[in-house]
């Protein structure tokens, strides 16, 4: 072991980060402060007898320092959930109350502005809310700082529907948020914006170029072209999203490594070219350290008016430490520095790990550098004399293979967050990276200069048809069959193989690396392996989704928007539309109940749910629950009501949230059961 660990030297620093986020994680899963105490006294322990039993060996020190980081991982994120702590609104209301503008967000996809509000404090509500209001609604020129009157339904931050979704209530935590809502008719301005700090000013500004930006591109390329600069996809048609996303290509509209290096490096270029116009200049200063720090500032600068959201913040931290090794002469893009900005940012924002945007920003970071640091692709990719055929058809292979490289990282982590991947994605980025990196971008910000003067308009025109060839080509792929695996929620032990799998093959040199294909692939045979629920329902008890022998899912309630079809879709792992429960051949649906029978390993399940608001007469309804294995509503239901096995009714739902109902095993999982005793858990 110590003459492996002595070969693997210069690669034991690269696990630092991954003790941290290893402690992060298991303040997410563990349910409460029991096991949150219990793992940092055991990571503490681990720790101290790693140290003590060292005797100038690597193995105990490497341990000591894994060990000491998981329990510092811990405590950081126990800690800055303590710290964030703000009220929350415990019901549902309709209330009128003024209120400050914080951040607003347009949507003009989808016609509403979401604003970030300071209620006052004499309105009795949480200090921070987030609402949404149509965009007729809202009075014209409304920035950060303006003062509001407003009537809203407000409730608290919603928890996951069913198990495995997303958990908005986590998310709304570490933001500060109290409540989320809607607008109740318009929205009447009291005063307008005073003079903004600087962040208002650039979110102002943010808001402003996205406009700009989305008036001179048109239609529909206009929001993805404001993504590209401003990073806002408020204005993106939910179907150009979801080609996007089915195609591979969602993570060109997210601000990120491509469109940070793209901008420190078109500044590099034009300062060390108009530097070099002075002999003095290019003969006596290091024109090379100065277009650094011209980058840097402005790689920071775009950082800052793009939102500074979690992959751009990585990408600007990876960008200055590869700007500040060039300065002093270093390689500039290593594994160590990829750890770097991973470790600098779990620090900061700890909750950042348990979303998909960090886990998709550095997996696929760390799966192009690992592959690129590989010693049989640098040899292949050395430099030697070919032809310009040669030469072309080396670079093609490269970006192909790495192209399945990050492919194979992220979807893992898609199929756990989003429960779809899509498949076609190396194929459609080796055309859709070249167009967006060496012709969009540079088309877009040429035409923002050429703005300045008046003569941005042929630009506009050049870009527009440039992004109306990636959207063609992002809905082609969409649309081709096979496009997109589907799985249902995934465990949470599957998972942590596939990402301890990958982590010991990507930072790992020696042969020993190979050992982590073994546990992606008992990853992989778990999640393939497991069953998807065969009844899904939502906290409320409105929904329900019941999944059919052949795979199909029927809904409870026909006439359940887009969102409901996703969310229960998604989580079951069905890509189909969803049917009708009443077309089921063993159902029998009324306007108020509906009953049916569901044949599982030779045995019979009687479901019997209530879908509408009227009262069932108690007589029948008690003698329809006895005849019933399973009953689902989402009102009280009377004291005589007793299925056979199980009685989801509101109080019940309103302990357990929604479920997921395996009747083969008998297992019920809940959303609460996942949140634990976490501090966004709701209250019963």
């Amino acid at each position: 072991m110590e003459t492996w660990l002595e070969a693997e030297r210069d690669q034991l620093a690269l696990w630092l980060p991954v003790g941290l986020g290893l402690g992060i994680a298991a303040w997410f899963i563990l349910p409460d402060a029991a096991g949150w105490l219990a793992f940092l006294l055991v990571a503490a322990g681990i720790s101290g007898l790693g140290f003590v039993l060292a005797r100038g060996g690597r193995l105990g020190h490497a341990t000591g320092l894994f060990a000491l980081a998981a329990a510092i991982g811990c405590a950081i994120v126990w800690g800055r959930a303590e710290h964030v702590a703000a009220p929350r609104l415990e019901r549902p209301l309709v209330v009128t109350f003024s209120a400050t503008v914080e951040a607003l967000q347009p949507s003009p996809a989808r016609d509403v502005v979401r604003l970030t509000l300071l209620p006052d404090a004499a309105a009795g509500l949480p200090p921070r809310i987030r609402v949404n209001a149509g965009l007729g609604d809202v009075p014209a020129g409304l920035g950060a700082g303006a003062r509001l009157s407003l009537r809203a339904r407000l409730m608290p931050p919603p928890p996951a529907a069913v198990p495995g979704a997303y958990d908005f209530a986590r998310t709304a935590w570490f933001q500060g948020l109290g409540a989320t809502g809607r607008t109740l008719g318009p929205v009447t301005l009291a005063a307008p914006a005073g003079r903004a700090g600087w962040s208002a000013w650039l979110a102002d500004l943010r808001m402003r170029l996205s406009a700009h930006i989305r008036e001179q591109a048109g239609g529909a390329e206009g929001g993805i072209a404001a993504a590209f600069v401003t990073g806002d996809q408020g204005a993106i048609a939910e179907e150009d999203a979801e080609a996007m996303r089915r195609s591979g290509l969602a993570h060109l509209l997210s601000i990120s490594g491509l469109h940070v290096t793209a901008v420190i490096a078109a500044t590099m270029f034009v300062l060390m070219r108009l530097l070099a116009l002075s002999p003095r200049l290019a003969l006596g200063a290091p024109l090379l350290t100065i277009a650094a720090a011209g980058g840097a500032l402005m790689g920071i600068g775009y950082t800052l008016i793009a939102g500074a959201e979690v992959p751009t913040i990585r990408s600007c931290i990876a960008a200055l430490l590869v700007l500040a090794g060039m300065a002093m002469g270093r390689e500039a893009i290593t594994l160590r520095l990829v750890a770097t900005g991973a470790l600098i940012l779990l620090l900061a924002r700890p909750e950042a790990l348990a979303g998909p945007s960090f886990q998709l920003s550095f997996a696929a970071v760390t799966a192009i550098v690992a592959l690129h640091e590989h010693p049989g692709l640098r040899a292949f990719l050395a430099r030697r004399e070919e032809g310009w055929g040669g030469r072309i058809g080396r670079s093609f292979l490269s970006l192909m293979l790495t192209g399945i490289v990050v492919e194979a990282a992220l979807a893992p982590i898609a199929l756990f967050h989003f429960h779809r991947a899509g498949l076609y994605g190396a194929f459609a980025n080796i055309i859709a990276i070249p167009l967006t990196t060496f012709i969009l971008m540079p088309l877009e910000a040429g035409a923002l200069l050429l703005d300045a003067v008046g003569l941005g308009a042929p630009l506009w025109w050049l870009t527009a048809k440039s992004l109306a060839l990636l959207l063609w080509l992002a809905h082609h792929v969409a649309d081709a069959p096979g496009a997109v695996a589907a799985l249902p929620s995934m465990p949470y032990g599957a998972f942590a193989l596939m990402v301890t799998g990958g982590l010991w093959l990507a930072l790992w040199r020696t042969r020993m690396r190979r050992i982590g294909l073994l546990p992606v692939a008992l990853g992989m045979l778990w999640a393939l392996l497991t069953p998807p629920p065969d009844i899904l329902v939502t906290g409320d008890g409105r929904h329900l989704a019941l999944r059919s022998g052949e795979g199909r899912l029927a809904l409870l309630r026909p006439r359940a928007g887009d969102y409901v079809r996703d969310l229960l879709g998604e989580s079951a792992g069905v890509e189909e539309e969803a049917l009708a429960l009443d077309g089921a051949p063993d159902a029998r649906c009324g306007p108020d109940l509906c009953a049916v029978d569901i044949f599982r390993d030779g045995r019979r399940w009687r479901l019997l749910a209530t879908r509408s608001s009227y009262l069932v007469d108690i007589g029948a309804m008690n003698r329809a629950c006895a005849a019933a294995d399973i009953v689902v509503s989402d009102r009280r239901l009377p004291r005589g009501c007793r299925p056979r096995w199980l009685k989801a009714d509101r109080p019940f739902l309103a302990r357990t949230g929604g479920l997921a109902i395996n009747l083969t095993s008998g297992q019920v999982r809940t959303a609460a059961g996942t949140i634990g005793r976490h501090p966004w858990r709701w209250t019963d």
